[in-house]
């Protein structure tokens, strides 16, 4: 965002202006050529569409360009990095997004540093290839796996935590690289998924949610899937009602998935009575994907036609390191 001197109120920054802005890249060992949509966005509106435009302009410059840096609002931001991260299959070079707290043209502004960074991350090199080879996170000096990311302060500088797996890199005097947290180098074809779909159902369950509204919703909607949001390792309630309207949805073929409300920790279903049930009528582990991983993993296997026994399996193994 930057701020409208006249009014006071923040707008859509024009990517265009960036190298203006930001006189400082050019200081960078790099070529930096910049590009964005149309008409910028506030990261409220972001959508599938939009990401799907973003893998476009990444594969079409793929083969040309060592690494790609998506400036992005922070609101949506680990939404979108989880989604690329399962769209872009086989990614063998970086695509590092970043975003600021403070306007750009703001006096305290953590834009500049965070985008100077994210693109010389973007542009490391080791033996002549990309040193970096997954969609990262980078914000107030750590980089993150961008599906293990979320955004947890709305007015601090340390916008982002990754709650289950340590940082892949940290920015300080000296730019730290945690070699065994990273990727292996890949040299499979970039693979671009497009399809995802999105008509998914997330239900945050609290101390007595009402059986009318919830058998409501999931017996007069359509929908593809389920995520539960549960207490502690993956516990609900157990009244009679509730297990019996996840039944007769699993019955149907719908996947229901057990991720935690809690920010850190991991689902494990059948460490209490309370989430015994749960395993032993089909619901799927979430294990410690965060919410924006585990609503964007359901999105792309969704469109993939898998029956219930393989998509079961294949949600509860980590596809691009968002699990563990």
């Amino acid at each position: 965002m930057i701020k409208d001197f006249e009014t006071g109120a923040l707008k859509a920054f024009d990517f265009n202006d960036l190298l203006k802005k930001i006189p400082e890249l050019r200081l960078l060992d790099c070529e930096i050529e910049t590009t964005g949509f149309e008409q910028p966005i506030d990261s409220s509106n972001m959508n599938p569409k939009l990401w799907v435009a973003l893998c476009d302009i990444i594969e079409e410059n793929y083969e040309r360009c060592d690494g790609f840096v998506i400036l992005h609002g922070s609101d949506t931001m680990s939404y979108t990095a989880s989604a690329l991260s399962f769209m872009l299959e086989n990614l063998s070079k970086p695509v590092i997004f970043t975003g600021s707290q403070l306007p750009i043209g703001d006096l305290r502004t953590d834009a500049k540093e965070n985008l100077i960074t994210a693109i010389q991350i973007a542009a490391l090199k080791k033996n002549k290839r990309s040193y970096i080879n997954e969609v990262g996170l980078y914000f107030e000096y750590k980089l993150y796996r961008g599906n293990r990311s979320s955004k947890i302060s709305a007015e601090h500088f340390e916008a982002f935590k990754s709650p289950n797996y340590p940082p892949l890199a940290t920015s300080g005097v000296h730019l730290t690289i945690e070699d065994d947290k990273l990727f292996p180098t890949n040299r499979k074809k970039l693979l671009v998924h497009r399809n995802l779909k999105t008509d998914l159902l997330v239900i945050h369950l609290y101390p007595g949610i009402d059986e009318k509204l919830l058998t409501s919703t999931f017996e007069n909607t359509d929908y593809s899937g389920v995520i539960l949001l549960t207490f502690g390792s993956g516990n609900s309630t157990t009244v009679p009602w509730f297990t019996r309207l996840l039944k007769k949805i699993i019955q149907r073929n719908i996947p229901v998935v057990n991720i935690t409300q809690c920010t850190w920790g991991s689902v494990q279903m059948g460490n209490y009575e309370t989430s015994t049930t749960l395993k032993n009528i089909g619901v799927i582990s979430g294990k410690d994907l965060t919410i924006e991983a585990a609503i964007t993993k359901m999105m792309y296997l969704n469109s993939q036609n898998l029956s219930p026994k393989v998509f079961k399996t294949i949600f509860e193994t980590s596809l691009r390191g968002e699990m563990s």
